[in-house]
């Protein structure tokens, strides 16, 4: 089972078991998160596309850790104008594992109308 989600602007596909690094996110070490927008949840070769979101799909995940990335280094240049400029970056990440994903499904619904149907 997977789903892909978007987060901070991106999107991931994930399963039960990924460490995911995502930009950094307002949770403490060792919190759970939620992420609630489940653009495509795929079950057995079972496909379930939202529109825009899974309604009902949910993806749970543990925080591991925050941390930076790499340093890049992002260097201006004019040749001949004597222009020059370096600068460094490195971008805050926080690194969470993907505990469980849940989708809400409508089949004790429709084993009520089957029971409703066989009393009948």
């Amino acid at each position: 089972m997977y789903a892909i989600i978007e987060s901070c602007g991106k999107q991931y596909k994930v399963t039960e078991g990924d460490v995911v690094f995502f930009e950094k996110l307002d949770a403490e070490e060792g919190k759970k998160v939620a992420f609630d927008k489940v653009i495509l949840l795929s079950n057995d070769g079972k496909v379930k596309v939202g529109a825009p979101y899974v309604k009902g799909a949910k993806v749970e995940g543990k925080v591991v850790s925050h941390g930076k990335g790499k340093k890049i280094i992002v260097f201006k240049m004019k040749p001949k104008k004597n222009y020059r400029r370096k600068q460094g970056h490195r971008q805050p990440y926080t690194k969470v594992e993907i505990t469980s994903i849940k989708s809400t499904t409508r089949k004790p619904a429709a084993k009520a109308e089957e029971t409703k149907k066989a009393e009948a």
